[in-house]
């Protein structure tokens, strides 16, 4: 029996497959269509038959129309020469309601600026620097959701893509590229997309694991040749020094599997784990941090149940000195963000020790990670999928920690007894252990009320201590205390 393809009986991520396998005969037997969908749905799988076409950037975007639905690849990742050509492609030719799809990215986006209102609605999953003031001046969305649960977004076709842009390294000898420094999301997104339009760099990072899509998948491929956005770390306030110290000598053991989040403290903790034996690391993301304590040792995956002996990340955000060691490097293993932070997989490794910043936390444990007040700043993130992960470890070792300096650069308490209004509760008060400031760490579970002020009261920076305890009497009607 064949089937025809005009009737709509494929998905939207098959019509490349179709069109490249059958050029314009149209029909196929229902088993050639079930092999095609296991084909389409799976880029490491050469298809048969099927060359992409090479074409400059202004080119390749030019297949994008109004209404459509296009993903960016994020992070070190970000195809910038192909996201320009979009944009100037799209305000010459009066196109509009292109809604674009992306974690953070980088480079200007020039997208969410006013005067591309109309053309373009940029949703953001994960919300970078760039995206911060559209979305709090109304010009752009952010969706509220885990980092892990972002590809059940496309595969589950709740979003169907129409345009994937991503930048890839260059094809090997089998004709296999790679995302590089940044899997995540990208892989779903890939996987649901009715076009994709590659851009090879030959200066982006060749990495293993999930990030691998051969050339026979893409619509169209161009080239560039630029540098990666790089973040450089930053000097350690006195602050960060010490929370660092507290974790390190107090929270990390030996052997265990280590997740860190973005940010200097993060960095302020591996400072100080160079002392440490036989470290894993399973982590969302990684930075410059991971380089010198990989150098000194430290770091062998040797006691990790997921990917033994391997680091494993989602995405990688950093300097070239990163994406140099990420480069052709089997030690490091970069997969889909669904399955490195897919909480039951986490807890399968030993002593998962969990390190995340925020915002601020209230008298009760509430924590603040995406924004300030009504203001957006960041997202969920992987945060929850980690606090987790390392709560429900399966060895019952794991430490889900929440550190954060006592005060903002103002002097402001970030312990308050009150969220501000419009503050985003990321991690609620029944999922905190451990809050880590400069001033000690508290154990918040198990905890009641009353004891869990107590124990933040004692980490907040004394100038605050006495007012915080007034305002914890006046919330709880009674004293904090620690019986």
């Amino acid at each position: 029996m064949a089937v025809n393809l005009t009737k709509g009986l494929l998905k939207p991520g098959n019509y490349r497959l179709v069109r490249g396998i059958l050029g314009t005969s149209g029909t196929i037997s229902q088993q050639q269509k079930k092999s095609f969908y296991d084909y389409a749905q799976e880029p490491f799988y050469p298809l048969p038959n099927r060359v992409p076409r090479w074409q400059t950037v202004e080119e390749a975007v030019s297949v994008i129309k109004s209404n459509d639905n296009v993903f960016v690849h994020g992070g070190a990742a970000t195809p910038i020469t192909l996201v320009n050509a979009m944009t100037e492609y799209a305000a010459e030719n009066s196109l509009s309601n292109i809604k674009l799809f992306h974690i953070h990215t980088e480079g200007k986006a020039l997208y969410a600026r006013p005067e591309y209102e109309g053309i373009f609605r940029s949703n953001s999953f994960f919300i970078g620097a760039n995206c911060r003031e559209p979305i709090n001046s109304g010009r752009a969305d952010f969706t509220p959701i885990f980092l892990s649960e972002i590809p059940l977004l496309f595969r589950r076709n709740i979003i169907n893509l129409d345009v994937a842009l991503i930048q890839v390294s260059q094809p090997d000898n089998h004709g296999f590229c790679t995302l590089g420094p940044s899997v995540d999301c990208t892989r779903a997104a890939i996987q649901n997309a009715r076009y994709i339009i590659g851009l090879v760099n030959p200066q982006m990072p060749r990495t293993f694991g999930d990030g691998i899509i051969h050339k026979s998948h893409f619509d169209a491929l161009c080239e560039d040749d630029f540098s990666l956005p790089e973040h450089p770390t930053h000097a350690l306030s006195d602050a960060e020094k010490a929370i660092g110290r507290y974790i390190a000598e107090n929270l990390v053991e030996d052997g265990a599997t280590l997740q860190m989040g973005i940010g200097s403290i993060p960095d302020a903790v591996l400072n100080q784990l160079y002392n440490h034996q036989n470290l894993g690391i399973h982590s969302e993301m990684f930075s410059d941090g991971i380089l010198d304590l990989v150098k000194s040792g430290a770091v062998t995956n040797a006691h990790k149940k997921v990917h033994q002996g391997k680091i494993v990340g989602g995405f990688c955000v950093g300097t070239r000195r990163l994406f140099d060691f990420l480069d052709d490097n089997p030690f490091i293993v970069m997969c889909d963000i669904a399955f490195v932070n897919n909480t039951a997989v986490i807890s399968q490794n030993p002593r998962v020790t969990a390190i995340n910043s925020c915002i601020e936390v209230d008298l009760t444990g509430q924590v603040v990670a995406d924004s300030i007040g009504t203001r957006m700043y960041s997202g969920v993130g992987g945060q929850v999928d980690f606090i987790r992960g390392a709560a429900l470890g399966l060895d019952g070792r794991g430490k889900p920690i929440i550190a954060l300096p006592s005060t903002t650069k103002k002097g402001d308490s970030k312990i308050v007894p009150f969220l501000k209004e419009g503050g985003g509760i990321v991690t609620t008060r029944a999922h905190v252990h451990y809050i880590v400031t400069e001033y000690g760490i508290a154990y918040l579970f198990g905890k009641n009320l009353r004891q869990r002020a107590h124990a933040l009261i004692n980490i907040a920076h004394p100038d605050h201590r006495e007012e915080l305890e007034r305002a914890a009497f006046e919330r709880l009607k009674c004293m904090p205390s620690a019986d």
